[in-house]
């Protein structure tokens, strides 16, 4: 279940980049989704889907007019696809469904206020731009969320 939370995780940092990556890990047939309810997960369609979603919200994250991460709309967004990230990483391990998302959606929603925090504590340390930490945060999820699944 450490997988499946750490997913989530990533989902809290970034919210479409969890399901982009393990869609890809399972297109790529990384994770073993075959023959489970989350089996669509790797179709071409759904990896088109959150890559285009997980490029689009790299871009967004970025502007000022970006509403909070922690606020109630963000978080019920991270919390549904890291709780399916989740899902999909407990299903590829061998793990019962409903644990995965219950470890994802936990996962997301401590991502979202420790990415947060982090996130607003590094600029103010650093003195750098909020742009240059979220340069940072972006490699971290995609970096992070690759480790995950190619730990199948």
């Amino acid at each position: 279940m450490l997988l499946a939370f750490l997913i989530g995780v990533i989902g809290g940092l970034r919210t479409m980049t969890a399901p982009a990556v393990v869609a890809w890990a399972a297109n790529r047939h990384w994770l073993n989704l075959d023959n489970s309810p989350l089996a669509l997960i790797g179709s071409l369609g759904a990896v088109l889907v959150f890559t285009l979603g997980a490029l689009g919200e790299l871009i967004i994250d970025k502007l000022p007019s970006t509403p909070n991460r922690t606020r109630l709309l963000g978080l019920v967004g991270r919390s549904v696809l890291g709780g399916l990230a989740g899902a999909a990483v407990a299903v590829a391990g061998a793990q019962p469904i409903a644990l995965g998302i219950v470890a994802g959606v936990a996962g997301a929603i401590a991502g979202a206020f420790a990415g947060y925090e982090v996130r607003k504590r590094l600029v103010r340390a650093l003195k750098v731009p909020d742009f240059v930490i979220a340069l940072l945060e972006d490699a971290v999820a995609i970096g992070g969320g690759l480790l995950i699944v190619s730990r199948f």
